[in-house]
């Protein structure tokens, strides 16, 4: 059964930086496209930046393109988020999440079968 435990969560001002990561195992992580998912307060849960299979498509919402950046380390079955120039808006719950799917359909859909437990993020002055 594969497992998804994120970190790097906190409180950050407005214009700040944050990465998050997260460690599975249990997963043939290699086969896998990884992905964050965010669920801000009263807001459905988007796709906020998904990777496919060793790393060759890349997928944002357009709302984080240019300021978040997804990585991935097989060897160290981990995943990362980087996080700059936070607003307000980013504010939520962010999941690390896998799965079969394109990175694109995966953060299109918001779907995926494994997700961590998520990780609080507030941007707040």
């Amino acid at each position: 059964q594969g497992q998804l435990v994120e970190s790097g969560g906190g409180l950050v001002q407005p214009g700040g930086s944050l990465r998050l990561s997260c460690a599975t195992s249990g997963l043939t992580v290699e086969t896998k496209t990884l992905g964050w998912f965010r669920q801000g307060p009263g807001k459905e849960t988007e796709g906020v930046a998904c990777i496919s299979r060793r790393g060759g498509s890349l997928h944002y919402v357009r709302s984080v393109k240019g300021r978040f950046t997804i990585s991935r380390d097989d060897a160290d079955n981990t995943i990362a988020l980087q996080m700059n120039s936070l607003k307000p808006e980013d504010l939520g719950v962010y999941y690390c999440v896998a799965d079969n799917f394109s990175a694109e359909a995966m953060c299109i859909a918001a779907t995926a079968d494994y997700w961590g437990q998520g990780t609080q993020v507030i941007v707040s002055s």
